[in-house]
């Protein structure tokens, strides 16, 4: 399957570059999987769109001010470290700019001292392995000094931080949120609840591997990055009660639905208590075996992200859902609109 079959134009002023004043203010497009027709609405009316019995499925991932700036200890010289992967200890797998400076011994040093870092390996993608001495609680001293690891298309600096965090954020080792549960609100979520609609939470820790473009031209050969996730005895219970009694799963995002696919794919369709590392990478053809629905937000031309959703609406229904967001000038991307498949 050519990768040319997931591309589109997109205007640049169409990507949403700060976050709307209000969460719930956002668009929503509704998308119908089988008949291909689409509906246009506003996120605040999601709950229309979603019946008594039904489950959400929110990712409770929390984002890290993964992007540290810092001096080489020796020459004072500039750099830049973002934090992707806790290894072990106070050793972390990260991208540093510019690397060439970084070699294996070299220390680093932030905030005057309040952290230092030292280089103890490199990794095959041109990452370095950090090392990192302080003294206090390691996340408290990244919320002091980090900055968020906002998207590489997004321009502008972020006033307030938490807008990149979900209102139910609480699992902390993310490098990119979530960004379809950046719409909810504690009030959608209570009359959600009101209504008899459940709720679920999951972890999966979401990677900067997302925004990794795939440049393979068959996508078939496209490798995916991993990515930790976890769910409890208590959200695998509810959400296989859910489908006992005929109710449907709507993942909140496509990082719940790859966690959700993961575990009901190994699992004939169940859920379980589970937590591991998943690299599934859905395209056309997938079968999905954990979700009935999505809630998504406008994704990037050739991204996995734009193939997961093809696979659960189709490729041309999906395309020409773009093409009329296009034409009525829905935002995009992480701080963008939003699309509920169903």
């Amino acid at each position: 399957m050519n990768i040319e079959l997931f591309d589109f134009e997109l205007p640049e002023e169409l990507i949403a570059q700060t976050p709307l004043k209000e969460r719930d203010a956002s668009r929503l497009m509704i998308v119908d999987k089988k008949s291909g027709d689409i509906t246009h609405s506003r996120f605040k009316s999601l709950i229309e769109y979603v019946s008594p019995g039904d489950c959400l499925v929110l990712n409770d991932t929390r984002v890290m001010p993964a992007r540290l700036y810092g001096v080489k200890e020796e020459t004072g010289a500039k750099v830049e470290v973002l934090l992707l992967k806790e290894k072990e200890g106070n050793v972390w797998e990260t991208l540093v700019k510019p690397s060439k400076r970084v070699k294996v011994g070299t220390t680093l040093n932030f905030g005057n001292g309040l952290l230092k870092g030292t280089c103890v390996g490199t990794l095959e993608h041109g990452g370095r392995i950090i090392e990192f001495q302080y003294e206090g609680i390691f996340l408290e001293i990244l919320d002091q000094l980090g900055e968020m690891p906002l998207p590489p298309y997004i321009k502008e600096q972020l006033d307030n931080k938490e807008r990149y965090q979900t209102v139910y954020s609480r699992e902390i080792g993310s490098a990119a949120a979530p960004t379809a549960g950046l719409h909810f609100t504690d009030e959608i979520l209570e009359n959600i609840k009101n209504k008899g609609i459940h709720i679920a939470f999951i972890t999966l820790h979401v990677g900067l591997g997302t925004f990794r473009p795939v440049s393979s031209t068959n996508i078939t050969e496209h490798k995916m990055h991993a990515e930790f996730y976890q769910m409890t005895e208590g959200t695998a219970r509810l959400l296989n009660e859910v489908r006992e009694k005929g109710g449907r799963i709507i993942a909140v995002g496509t990082t719940s639905t790859r966690t959700l696919e993961t575990i009901a794919g190994k699992h004939g369709g169940k859920f379980v208590e589970e937590s591991g590392w998943t690299d599934i990478f859905i395209y056309p053809g997938y079968n999905f075996k954990g979700i009935d629905g999505l809630v998504t937000n406008f994704h990037l031309p050739k991204s996995s992200l734009i193939m997961l959703v093809s696979a659960l609406a189709g490729r041309e229904t999906i395309l020409r859902a773009y093409e009329e967001a296009i034409k009525e000038k829905y935002r995009f991307f992480s701080f963008g609109d939003a699309m509920l498949i169903i």
